[in-house]
Parts: C-alpha cells; structure tokens; sequence
C-alpha cells in the first residue's frame, strides 16, 4: 500500500505542478451532498491549480432482509475520508466556454476512507461495524446547476482491510452519484 501512496503522490505532483493555466480550482468549496448511496457533508481545499483535497464526513447506509429475515432493517453508519483530486480539464472546459465554478471539471482521485466503529443509526438492535480502511482510486465528473447546486459522479476500484487480525485484504467498489448544494 506503501507504493500506492508513493507512486500516486509523484503522478499528482507531475499532473499539478506541470501546468501552465489560466484555469483553476476553488479555494475552498463545503457543501453536502446526498444520494441513494449516503450522505455526505465535504470540503474541498486548493492544492495547487489543478489539485484539491477533499475532507469528508459521510453516513453510509445498508439495508437487508429477505426469507432469513423477520423484517427489513437498516443501518447508516459513519466514515471519514481525504481524497486529494486532480480536476484534468479546467482549461478544455474554459477555452470552450463551460462553467468551472465550484470545481466543476472532470477529475482522477485517490479516496483514502476509514470506517470507525464509533455509533450506527439502525432500526435493529446490537448493530455494529468493524473499523475498516480502504485506498480506491477513482474517477469522478462534478458539474454544477444553478449558482449552488452540484451534481457529482464517481467511480473506482480499491483494496483495504477490516483492522482487526485474521481478515484478508479485500477489493471494494466505489460507486457514487450525488446531487449537492454548496454553501
């Protein structure tokens, strides 16, 4: 995981430091985001001028149920995250004529996600997760509607581990279509 981090740290840098734009990410946009895959509150901080880092809180939901089951139930629990983005179209979407106002671009990201165990909102009793952290490189399009609505969707491919002993490391989709308001 160590090489994932380090070969992707040296891309970002190339990718964001070897431009020469007139384009350029936000300062700072927050906002929340939601969809039927969560909800999420974010901030996205300027790097450089086409690099921004998301911070995230997000309430992830789960529902199962069926024959096994007495009744359908539902959880929504918790993860945080920091994603630094790379927006690679700024300048295509200015020299067209398009809108990049609150980072509205099509971008690559590494999303670094933990899940902790520190409450769920459930209509079952004794629910619980385990901590997990996962590392998913993603490829994502934001656009914006109106002078603060957004919507965002993401896609990608990652690998973590449930932080306790004996559990392999696994692959997990990412999978995300949002539509927001930024504040």
């Amino acid at each position: 995981m160590k090489k994932i981090f380090f070969l992707f740290g040296i891309l970002m840098g190339i990718l964001g430091f070897s431009q020469t734009s007139n384009a350029s990410v936000e300062k700072s946009v927050t906002g929340l985001q939601i969809g039927f895959l969560g909800v999420d509150i974010y901030n996205e901080l300027k790097i450089s001028d086409a690099i921004a880092l998301r911070s995230q809180f997000s309430l992830n939901p789960s529902i199962w149920g069926g024959d096994l089951y007495t009744r359908t139930n539902f959880a929504f629990s918790p993860s945080i995250s920091l994603m630094p983005k790379y927006y690679y179209n700024t300048d295509g979407r200015v020299g067209k004529g398009k809108n990049i106002t609150n980072n509205s671009a099509n971008y690559l990201a590494l999303k670094i996600e933990y899940f902790p165990d520190w409450f769920v909102i459930s209509n079952a009793d004794n629910v619980m997760v385990n901590d997990a952290i996962y590392f998913t490189p993603n490829y994502g399009i934001r656009r914006n509607f109106g002078k603060q609505f957004n919507y965002e969707f993401r896609i990608g491919l990652g690998i973590g581990k449930i932080l306790k002993d004996n559990y392999p490391t696994q692959l997990r989709p990412d999978l995300s279509f949002k539509i927001g308001y930024d504040f």
